[in-house]
């Protein structure tokens, strides 16, 4: 099912949905299981440590001209986004899709929808692409692999340009099916399926899965000597890789790798597995099972220090734990939602009288959806002549320069990382940024992004 904003208007739907639903609802093995990949929802390879990019820079550069249409490399900007003053958009409207779970049995990401509406909306009111107003439509995948198939051939049959700020858990009945005309899958947070991490025509702007990676960073560089590391079934597969790679690259190895179910009642068993023989821990798991966690932390009155996944490890698994939780470091794709890149997403928020209680913007579904469209904005924007599926994935191919603001490093999207992770080639943006929990609330740490690709692949950081 899809429902469009934009051109004609906001929907009131995914508000109402938003109100009414909880951010997150007990899903089955395998959602659970990926779960932890989104609601947890970059510089120099050879550089090592941390970009010259923090969230609190801003850019007074405008978007290149770019010469003929879709040629070229094209340094993409802010160019006039927030100009007061602009013009009405007129004329055909830019067409774009954002496919997520809205009717499910499983985890729902109203934020992803609720905030596609908002971007169109704040796209338009500053003048649109070009003069060219955009018009969104949110495709419900269901949690079904057959109706995000569906939701394909509506992005083809509708001519779409772009799917933007996308998270679903069957992208593989997707990418494919798009790609064959054209239609780039754009700006996704959380790359979990092979073609969003290899096919030509997917721009994953989050660094899917390098927070994890820099969980490690963190916890060695803060003087951490005996690390175990805590992982949800399942969830091994994607990033103990990476994360047994980077202690390697430290010339050393965890204590414990422990397994958690993906859904128990109590976890005081592993707990005390996770933490016996060790200082300092290292968490990949979901927002649920991180609330039962750290619930069992607490009962086990334990000194050990902990470092999680962004939007995972936060204030709500923090409750009822916040003492034992004060001070643990959270590694993640994007900086806080208090922080300056974020300043037009918070006031649109505010602005549209968004039920912020019922739903998490402080997460990858919503900053990085947000992020998605402010970047398929700017790069369109440098496009001269017609605004296609043709004409933006060559755009976007050869954008070297991909400058958010902070929300993101500036991503080279001309380059693929053949040298990193197999299978993770299109995976552009490999650099994490650090928040904390103090007294139970989530509080950045220093908005610097710090380059992690050399150790997920094991190679010590010069």
């Amino acid at each position: 099912m899809c429902v469009r904003t934009g051109a004609g208007g906001r929907s009131r739907h995914h508000f109402e949905m938003g109100e009414n639903m909880g951010s997150f609802r007990k899903s089955v093995a395998l959602a659970a299981v990926l779960g932890l990949a989104f609601t947890a929802c970059g510089g120099d390879d050879d550089d090592g440590g941390s970009s010259d990019n923090t969230a609190e820079e801003t850019s007074d550069t405008t978007a290149d001209d770019g010469g003929d249409e879709g040629s070229g490399d094209t340094t993409a900007d802010e160019g006039d986004e927030g100009d007061d003053m602009a013009e009405e958009p007129t004329g055909e409207p830019i067409k774009l899709m954002s496919v997520t779970t809205l009717n499910a049995n499983g985890p729902t990401y109203e934020n992803i929808a609720i905030t596609a509406e908002l971007a169109a909306d704040y796209i338009n009111a500053n003048g649109g692409i070009n003069g060219r107003p955009v018009e969104v439509s949110v495709c419900d995948e269901q949690f079904d692999a057959a109706v995000a198939a569906t939701c394909a051939r509506e992005a083809v049959e509708e001519g779409v340009v772009s799917v933007v700020g996308s998270f679903t858990y069957f992208a593989e009945a997707i990418v494919p099916v798009i790609a064959e005309s054209d239609i780039t899958w754009f700006g996704n947070c959380c790359a979990i399926s092979p073609s969003e991490l290899s096919d030509p025509h997917s721009f994953p702007i989050g660094n899917q899965p390098m927070y994890s990676v820099g969980e490690v960073k963190r916890a060695v560089e803060d003087g951490c000597e005996n690390i175990n590391a805590v992982i949800a079934e399942g969830a091994d597969a994607i990033f103990r890789t990476p994360m047994e790679n980077a202690i390697s690259a430290y010339g050393r190895s965890f204590g414990d790798v422990i397994i958690t179910p993906t859904i128990a009642q109590d976890y005081s068993a592993e707990v005390a597995q996770a933490t016996t023989d060790a200082d300092c821990i290292v968490v990949v798991m979901s927002e649920t099972p991180f609330l039962t966690w750290n619930t069992a932390l607490q009962q086990a009155d334990t000194d050990v220090k902990q470092y999680g996944n962004q939007g995972n490890l936060n204030a709500i698994s923090a409750k009822g734990a916040e003492e034992v939780t004060n001070g643990n470091i959270i590694a993640g794709m994007y900086p806080d939602i208090s922080t300056a890149p974020w300043d037009e997403y918070r006031a649109a928020l505010d602005a549209a009288g968004v039920d912020q209680e019922a739903n998490d913007f402080n997460s990858l579904g919503g900053m990085g959806t947000w992020a998605a469209y402010m970047g398929f904005a700017q790069i369109a924007s440098t496009i001269e002549g017609e605004v296609t599926a043709a004409s933006f994935y060559e755009a976007a191919s050869n954008t070297s320069s991909l400058d958010l603001n902070g929300m993101v490093p500036v991503l080279d999207f001309t380059t693929e990382w053949t040298d990193g992770l197999e299978g993770y080639s299109r995976l552009f943006n490999r650099s994490v940024v650090y928040s904390m929990l103090e007294n139970g609330q989530v509080v950045p740490v220093d908005n610097e992004f710090v380059d992690v690709s050399d150790l997920a692949v094991g190679t010590p950081q010069g």
